[in-house]
């Protein structure tokens, strides 16, 4: 029968659809037109990753419901796949859908590093702890090849400069030679993020991301290596992984994380419909259920963006889930690493020794000048 391509979950991907950005001016939409196609062709998406020359590398926010003013994020796009992800709908500015293309084209600041050392050479500028990973996982698959993460963490390294981690990858081992040296001066720590324990769920929720048996032997191999980790549940969604909030505080506490935290589901933008196709592709028979918890938590709406809400969201069943959060931590003992950026030592930062020019400034050729000969 012709008509609407019908959606369907791909292997290794999270959403099920190239819904358009909300900037787009014209619309469209999947149609089956009858012929065959190959279906093993067609569900295969491949990665692609592009350089991008930056012009800024640190980008900074006034939210008082996020413990950090400063970031850094060296892709945009993120291959994890992760359908709950908050920075999809970024995927918009660039003309690119926040679905399918937001996790198969990336794109990878390759002059991060030097960005930052121009940045932290600058007269005025003030030593704040540096939060890497927030957008988008810093330690995605094509880090292993691009390194700029490490790169980035050379840099701060050398520079003495407090750095906080959130990832869930267990790529950041690779990197525990610079974590650990940092940290044994108070001036880098970690998280990661643990959103599940059930390798089934996980592996359509967050499908290229680490397992969370890995994860928790990440915890367990930072930790050993004198770095402080704390667990981040997040999001937890009902009826989903909400049910497993003490299960996951309690493997994270048994593999040595000292803290945790914890955000609700957000479904801004066009995360909502990527969610809710999502829901129906793998959870068909409680979708409506799922989506009718998160209207209780967001008064009566799918989402709510003000600070005070966001993240937690409001009403009964917050108070609920806040308060089993709460009492498991206190009772794991994990409650007194709260406040870990804040923790983070910035007296010994000092300026870079190497600061490459800006593009455009010097004489000559190394300037950019053109050759008319």
């Amino acid at each position: 029968m012709l008509g609407p391509r019908p959606l369907a979950a791909r292997k290794g991907r999270g959403a099920v659809s190239n819904l358009q950005g909300r900037y787009e001016v014209n619309g469209r939409e999947e149609f089956d037109d009858g012929w065959e196609r190959d279906e093993d062709e067609a569900s295969t998406i491949r990665t692609v990753v592009t350089d991008e020359h930056a012009k800024s590398i640190l980008s900074r926010n006034a939210s008082p419901d996020v413990p950090f003013n400063v970031s850094l994020n060296p892709y945009r796009g993120c291959e994890h796949g992760c359908i709950y992800c908050f920075a999809r709908p970024t995927h918009s500015y660039l003309g690119l859908s926040p679905g399918l293309d937001f996790e198969s084209r990336l794109f990878a600041k390759v002059n991060a590093a030097e960005l930052l050392r121009r940045e932290l050479a600058k007269p005025g500028y003030v030593p704040e702890h540096i939060a890497i990973g927030v957008n988008t996982d810093a330690y995605q698959p094509c880090e292993r090849e691009l390194r700029l993460t490490r790169a980035v963490l050379e840099v701060l390294s050398e520079c003495q400069h407090p750095v906080g981690l959130i990832t869930k990858s267990s790529l950041i081992e690779r990197d525990i030679d610079l974590i650990a040296a940092m940290a044994a001066k108070s001036q880098a720590c970690a998280a990661i993020t643990l959103t599940t324990l059930d390798p089934e769920i996980s592996r359509t929720l967050e499908p290229r991301a680490a397992a969370p048996a890995r994860r928790l032997r990440t915890i367990r191999t930072l930790t050993e290596a004198g770095i402080p980790v704390s667990v981040s549940v997040a999001p937890i969604i009902p009826f989903v992984t909400e049910p497993e909030i003490e299960r996951i505080l309690e493997a994270a506490r048994d593999a040595g994380a000292v803290g945790a935290h914890y955000t609700v589901l957000r479904l801004p933008w066009e995360v909502n419909p990527l969610f809710q196709e999502w829901l129906q592709a793998h959870f068909p028979d409680r979708a409506q259920r799922v989506m009718n918890r998160i209207r209780d938590l967001r008064g009566g709406k799918d989402y709510d963006s003000d600070f005070s809400k966001r993240m937690q969201g409001e009403g009964i069943w917050s108070d609920l889930i806040r308060q089993r959060f709460t009492k498991a931590v206190d009772r794991l003992g994990m409650g007194e690493y709260r406040g870990r950026f804040s923790r983070l030592d910035g007296s010994q930062f000092r300026k870079p020794l190497i600061v490459p020019a800006a593009p455009g400034k010097g004489s000559g050729k190394s300037a950019g000048q053109l050759d008319l000969f």
